[in-house]
């Protein structure tokens, strides 16, 4: 069966990255749909939970590309098939969250829940919306939530969720816990590796902060945000052949970007 699974934020993105703080409002890349089966339906006649799941794994499909008002008439396709359908509801709460429709999130990922208290995305989904709008206590419950299920196939995004709304709190060291769990789960997390570099530059640690970034190229294209802090890096250490190198590719990759800004001005912290 084909489920939604939305982390808090698209950190990472198409070979990029994000900020935390500009991350809490955006969605998507993360959002992302695996499946088994096909979203066409077979000619012969299905069972209106079969007709619910196929409307479903379109509506994330046209959710995933942005098409919110296709993703929507899906979904709705869906609830009409079969109303009981607990992730049908999880991915109206993505929709309606991206609409800027709260009340109607809030209420289909409360569906989502009272169907499967269990299910790990609508958890982690649901976790991800109360982040959003600073009810980041209320948040982690749900995000420890998903986690609390054994069978949870990507533990890593949930972790790196309750990293991000801790480090909302001001929790630093909280966050690196987190941050850290995602690692054992998936070593190759780049939001986690990009996060945990950040804190450690943060703390002056900065080789540990080199290290973690030398593990993130190995799985993410750098954003203009992961080449500002190795430039910063280096710029600490002393290397100033590689800062040098890594302001040419911030400037040549994203010119317009706040760090390129803050780079011409000479605004390094």
């Amino acid at each position: 069966m084909r489920q939604v699974v939305a982390a808090f934020s698209a950190v990472f993105a198409v070979g990029g990255c994000a900020s935390a703080a500009t991350a809490v409002v955006s969605t998507a890349i993360s959002a992302a749909a695996s499946t088994n089966e096909s979203a066409t339906p077979p000619k012969q006649e299905q069972s209106p939970r079969t007709r619910a799941r196929a409307h479903t794994e379109l509506a994330g499909s046209y959710f995933e590309v942005g098409n919110m008002a296709v993703a929507l008439d899906e979904i709705k396709e869906a609830l009409t098939a079969d109303a009981e359908y607990g992730p049908a509801y999880n991915v109206a709460g993505l929709i309606y969250a991206e609409l800027k429709e709260d009340q109607l999130a809030n209420e289909n990922f409360q569906r989502a829940l009272r169907i499967d208290p269990t299910d790990s995305d609508s958890n982690n989904n649901y976790g991800r919306f109360l982040c959003d709008r600073r009810r980041e206590a209320e948040a982690i419950k749900y995000f420890l939530m998903a986690l609390r299920n054994p069978l949870y196939q990507t533990p890593d995004r949930s972790y790196v969720n309750a990293g991000l709304c801790t480090l909302r709190q001001g929790d630093v060291a909280g966050a690196e816990s987190f941050f850290m769990q995602a690692l054992k789960a998936r070593p190759t997390q780049p939001q986690a590796l990009y996060q945990l570099a950040d804190i450690y530059y943060r703390r002056g640690d900065v080789a540990s902060a080199k290290d973690y970034l030398l593990r993130l190229d190995q799985v993410a294209a750098p954003s203009a945000e992961v080449l500002w802090l190795w430039l910063r890096v280096e710029r600490k250490l002393g290397d100033r052949n590689a800062e040098a190198s890594y302001a040419a590719q911030l400037r040549r990759s994203f010119p317009d970007s706040k760090e390129a800004s803050a780079l011409l001005a000479g605004r390094y912290e």
